[in-house]
């Protein structure tokens, strides 16, 4: 029997796939669509106009991540939010986490740029909402939202460049997104601090809209990559719904009871722990489901199927915790135990910012050269560990040529851990699992930066309640979280109070630091099980550039594999081999 494919015309003057013939060695059903030979072709004006639109983006998202906690102080006075301000935080990570894993699914199935834009219109209005908000519970809304955009933004940056740029070139763009971000990070202190102090802190998220427009206009002009088929009705059956209710639901269980927990709850109340219990056993039905009976799995398990991957998620998550509460907490300890500004406080956060930024290129860069990524997560964790131990010495009276040189050791660890712990999640996988790999990678991030505020927030919170000066504490009503409430009064306070006060934020952030400790701890132990695996070249051509002036689409058919012709314009090309030939 003779297996006949013809073509009539073709389109491509160069280059075109004729047909796609049965194979002895590809399995029935299984197709891959991998450009084994994408480091040979040269990347056009196209692809660096996507990167630019990616790397605004990257800005936008970390930009209003950075500025926020400058100006908290500024806003629970402006809105009388003492009680409730953790969640000005809390919301954005929680709203970003739950959104995370849906942000993969509805790209696989929707395609790439849709989803960009879905995730940049709601940050754009979660910006007016937070911006114009008249109490705090408006700006909780505006946060969530904002939140659900930012998530979309930051996984769907990952996921695109995962796309387009194999995983043995990718730790220099990799590098050049976290520089962005980093740089985006290390200015946002200071403007927030500015705008809080001479403007209006509503300026905060106000400055958002024409940065959104920007990055809108980029993305819808340039961000063109290829379109899965099949009707509307199809990709809505592709997404995981159960799934992701579950995981989203779970996550937020976790994150109210965590925000809660000492500051509006005592811990052993039902109001905390019920919340808690449901949260974790929420996240384990997940797994279950996600295991046995999704069809379309969020998080498929070939993900964790691998010691490499597994160390990576979890080295993610022990890093994030970490970088978090320290970007978060290190400008409110300035303000509190050295008097500053909040401009003032994002100045001297400029030796961490800045040392990120090129710490996390050199971890990308190192990577690509030496074609391993194991050391350098080993030598970043241990930098981590050390640098967060010394955080805990800093005191109210400590000289700035020792906390900036505290800062500069610590930002040369996260920032090299930062880019590193990418290639051993992606290096056992195929690139047919970019998407789902770097949501759940992005998901895990994000869902540690809401346990690192949260944590930090209750360790603060409850330190200051049993170090701060009974007459000082006395003026705060109960269930106001005095870590933020109180800054503001400490420059008015006589001495010897005022150098009370301080010295006892000093103890009670040394206490924070020293539980960041522990997470170092369990960072490095996850990086030791990391395996060297060799980094590979490919690409998924599912996700390629669209081009007018692609070949014709044709069915491929299961257990079939690609034969490409270079050919003449309007040859007619007709292949033919028997079934002997073939084989069976």
């Amino acid at each position: 029997m003779n297996s006949t494919v013809s073509l009539a015309k073709v389109y491509d003057p160069t280059t075109v796939t004729v047909a796609h013939l049965p194979s002895r060695t590809s399995s029935p059903g299984h197709l891959s669509n991998v450009n084994n030979d994408s480091t040979k072709q040269k990347r056009r004006g196209a692809f660096w106009m996507i990167f630019i639109a990616l790397c605004v983006t990257v800005f936008l998202s970390a930009l209003d991540m950075s500025m926020v906690p400058t100006a908290l102080p500024s806003i629970v006075a402006d809105l009388d939010g003492e009680s409730s301000f953790a969640w000005v935080g809390s919301a954005y990570t929680l709203a970003a986490a739950a959104w995370l894993p849906l942000s993969g699914a509805l790209a696989t199935a929707f395609g790439r740029q849709p989803i960009v834009i879905m995730a940049l219109v709601l940050f754009f209005l979660g910006s007016i909402l937070s911006g114009e908000a008249t109490n705090m519970s408006m700006l909780i809304a505006g946060r969530t939202v904002q939140g659900l955009g930012s998530g979309g933004i930051m996984a769907m940056s990952e996921i695109v460049v995962a796309d387009l740029v194999p995983l043995k070139e990718r730790g220099v763009f990799i590098g050049l997104t976290s520089l962005v971000w980093a740089f985006a990070s290390a200015i946002g202190p200071p403007v927030g601090g500015a705008f809080a102090e001479n403007i209006s802190w509503r300026w905060l998220f106000r400055i958002n809209l024409p940065i959104t427009f920007v990055a809108f206009c980029l993305v819808v002009t340039f961000l063109r990559l290829k379109m899965p088929s099949g009707s509307i009705t199809e990709k809505l059956r592709k997404v995981d719904w159960l799934g992701n209710a579950l995981v989203a639901a779970s996550t937020c269980a976790v994150t109210i009871a965590l925000t809660r927990g000492g500051v509006e709850t005592p811990w052993t109340s039902a109001q905390t722990l019920v919340p808690l219990i449901l949260g974790f056993i929420g996240l384990v039905l997940f797994l279950i489901y996600e295991s046995k009976w999704a069809s379309e799995p969020t998080v498929p398990f070939d993900l964790l199927s691998n010691r490499t991957s597994v160390a990576g998620y979890l080295t993610t998550f022990f890093h994030s915790i970490v970088a978090t509460t320290i970007i978060f907490y290190i400008p409110i300890f300035f303000q509190a135990c050295f008097g500053v500004t909040p401009i003032q406080a994002g100045v001297d956060t400029f030796g961490l910012a800045f040392t990120i930024a090129p710490a996390a290129v050199v971890g990308g860069v190192s990577a690509v050269l030496a074609k391993r990524y194991v050391p350098q997560n080993w030598i970043g964790w241990i930098i981590i560990t050390i640098g967060t131990g010394i955080l805990s010495l800093l005191r109210a009276d400590t000289p700035t040529a020792k906390w900036v040189g505290f800062e500069i050791f610590l930002g040369v660890g996260v920032g090299i851990v930062w880019t590193s712990v990418k290639f051993p999640i992606l290096a056992p996988l195929p690139v047919s699992r970019n998407a789902s790999a770097m949501a759940l990678y992005m998901f895990s991030r994000i869902f540690a930066q809401t346990f690192g505020i949260t944590i930090g927030s209750a360790v603060l919170q409850n330190e200051l309640k049993t170090r701060l000066p009974a007459s000082f504490l006395a003026q705060f009503p109960a269930g106001v979280d005095v870590s933020v409430a109180a800054i503001p009064f400490i420059s008015t306070l006589p001495e010897p109070l005022r150098f009370q006060v301080q010295e006892a934020f000093a103890d009670s952030m040394s206490t924070v630091w020293k539980v960041m400790l522990a997470f170092c701890f369990l960072g490095l132990l996850t990086a030791l099980f990391l395996k060297e695996i060799e980094l590979h070249g490919h690409t998924d051509e599912n996700w390629d550039l669209s081009s007018q002036d692609a070949s014709t689409e044709m069915t491929i058919a299961p257990g079939s594999v690609p034969v490409q012709l270079n050919v003449n314009p309007s040859l007619e090309v007709e292949l033919e081999k028997g079934a002997a030939s073939t084989g069976p």
